[in-house]
């Protein structure tokens, strides 16, 4: 949980003047102007030194990249392709600004954000196009493979896997069609709760116009305020509510995909027997298959009641079986997400400083917590969230109640999870504080069987540290089961250490280790985040080289030019 303040001396460089799209900075996270700042939360400081070693009352951050000294590379892309991408969404919506094409270099892992405030750029979009509408989006589609050019279809820009980035030495035009401007919600079928929505929406202009009509998708990813549903669905998304709604595989219905020759068209329906399933081949796909225009998704009433309880348990072993007990149980919560006593800690120190009566119920919590034998730094902090009719609230909770206390869980009550509900986008934020301070800091998750869930944990634990001592570096790691299912759950990690010279390098270290951890423990090498090129070498051990040959074929047989963003996924 984080908080926002200006950012002295910021400029409003979101986009080229030219451009009709908003996007996020081009050297960070989110909105221009808007940082993570920690002089109101006295355990910050202390807590970071604890971690990974820098004193933030003695480092002096960086300033805010200047753009102006960014190099970048001429576009190659020529005036048969310019006039032909011009007739298809008018010249205006035609970007070849030095801005714009950076902006869609890449997208926001530690990684990207590292190369590109260093300006290392060996590849970036020759041109960007905004189509206006489904026929435009076919129109660039059509246009960019007869003249044998690549690309790249580009959503809210928050992707960390490198499924933006074109490939180092491509030879041939790159243009990046940013779907922006298609972000309206195109109809609702209130009897049915199904939603037409054109998918460049980001996660907030989606849910307001649903909201609007008694309606919401209930996705919400870490990355909902600057993501669309277009790249949600290119990724195979998640979102904090999914144990209620179901991830972006089960919210997706339909889909409308625009392709070289015409448009891809998936009828909506509950379920059907129609041979391999088209709709999953789509759903993770990329931009491999083809550009996404719009999708018929699951919506639900906006419930009665929405509620999220906090809940602390003595170690990490007694929150997880709790959340197991929970998911295999009858009860059926819209949240059930418990962090490792490394991650509580974090939580913690990132609160404002409590006064009051505030500050004499938490000392009295965590005095009776070491009376009852707890080791406040093993403890666990839970959020479990609630929704739908205030009495089916209240039997939900009832119920999780039991399985809590069981295992011995203490109810801490609903002040911390309005204070999650509030900042739960923010956290990214916290990413580029610590980048402008030497710090790299980033995340990789898996997905696991119960049964292997703790060792899964503790061994990714192990390994991370490991690679902090091969490269002499204190570094930190820290945990969050964050999706339950009924046969495992999603381990979330957040990782973080002081670069060196080589920071490229010693990052490629320790998020390897990490990323074949998972693989070496059962699990896969992502559970939301997608493939792109960052995690395509682990796809083999979780689909075998006769999987990938399928994949291959398909991308093939489908995209013979190597026009759609190509080497994303199998990275051949």
């Amino acid at each position: 949980m984080t908080d926002l303040a200006p950012l002295t001396g910021a400029t409003a460089d979101r986009s080229d003047p030219a451009s009709p799209v908003e996007h996020m900075k081009w050297w960070g996270w989110g909105v221009p102007g808007v940082a993570f700042h920690h002089e109101d939360k006295p355990a910050f400081a202390p807590f970071v030194l604890h971690a990974v070693g820098i004193d933030l009352h003695a480092v002096q951050p960086l300033q805010q990249p200047d753009f102006a000294a960014i190099e970048v590379p001429a576009s190659i892309a020529d005036q048969a392709l310019r006039d032909a991408l011009a007739a298809a969404v008018g010249t205006e919506h035609v970007i070849d600004g030095d801005l714009d094409r950076v902006v869609h270099t890449y997208g926001k892992s530690i990684r990207d954000l590292i190369k590109v405030r260093a300006g290392d750029l060996p590849r970036v979009p020759d041109l960007v196009v905004y189509p206006k509408d489904e026929a435009a989006v076919l129109a660039v589609v059509e246009a960019v493979v007869a003249h044998d050019a690549v690309l790249i279809p580009f959503g809210g820009g928050s992707n960390i896997a490198g499924s933006l980035e074109p490939m180092p030495g491509e030879s041939r035009a790159v243009v990046s069609l940013d779907l922006g401007l298609l972000d309206r919600v195109l109809d609702i079928d209130e009897g049915s709760g199904l939603a037409r929505v054109q998918a460049g929406a980001l996660g907030p202009a989606l849910e307001a116009q649903l909201n609007a009509r008694g309606w919401t998708i209930g996705h919400f990813p870490d990355s909902f305020t600057h993501s669309s549903l277009g790249g949600w669905i290119a990724t195979r998304s998640s979102g904090m509510q999914s144990d209620k709604y179901g991830d972006i595989a089960d919210i997706t219905r339909g889909l409308r995909v625009a392709r070289p020759g015409g448009m891809l068209d998936v009828r909506a329906t509950p379920s059907a027997s129609t041979g391999p399933s088209v709709r999953e081949m789509i759903l993770g796909s990329e931009g491999r298959l083809g550009v996404i225009t719009e999708a018929t998704v699951q919506v639900h009433r906006v419930p009665a009641k929405r509620v999220i309880h906090a809940y602390f348990f003595p170690n990490w072993r007694a929150g997880s079986k709790a959340m197991r007990e929970i998911a295999a149980g009858d009860v059926h919560p819209a949240i059930t997400r418990v962090s490792d006593g490394r991650e509580t800690g974090f939580s913690l120190a990132t609160a404002k400083e409590s006064k009051g009566f505030g500050a004499l119920a938490q000392r009295g919590l965590f005095a009776f917590l070491k009376r009852r034998g707890w080791d406040l730094d093993e403890m666990c902090l839970s959020f479990i969230g609630y929704e739908g009719s205030p009495d089916h609230v209240a039997r939900q909770r009832r119920a999780v109640e039991k399985i809590v206390k069981r295992n011995k869980g203490v109810g801490v009550g609903t002040g911390p999870g309005v204070l999650y509900d509030q900042k739960k986008f923010d956290t990214p934020y916290l990413r580029d504080f610590l980048l402008d301070r030497g710090t790299a800091g980033d995340v990789s998750e898996t997905s696991v069987p119960w049964t292997n869930l703790d060792r899964m944990h503790d061994g990714v634990i192990a390994a991370a540290e490991a690679a902090y001592e091969s490269l002499g570096r204190k570094g930190w790691i820290m945990s969050h089961l964050s999706h339950s299912y009924h046969s495992g759950a999603c381990l979330y990690f957040t990782f973080a250490f002081v670069m060196g010279d080589e920071p490229q390098a010693e990052y490629d270290v320790v998020k390897q280790a990490i990323q074949q951890a998972f693989i070496d423990l059962g699990g896969v090498p992502s559970h939301h985040h997608g493939i792109g090129v960052e995690h395509a070498a682990w796809l083999p051990d979780v689909l075998s080289e006769e999987g990938i040959g399928v994949l291959e074929g398909l991308f093939a047989a489908t995209d013979p030019g190597r026009n759609l963003n190509p080497a994303k996924i199998t990275a051949r």
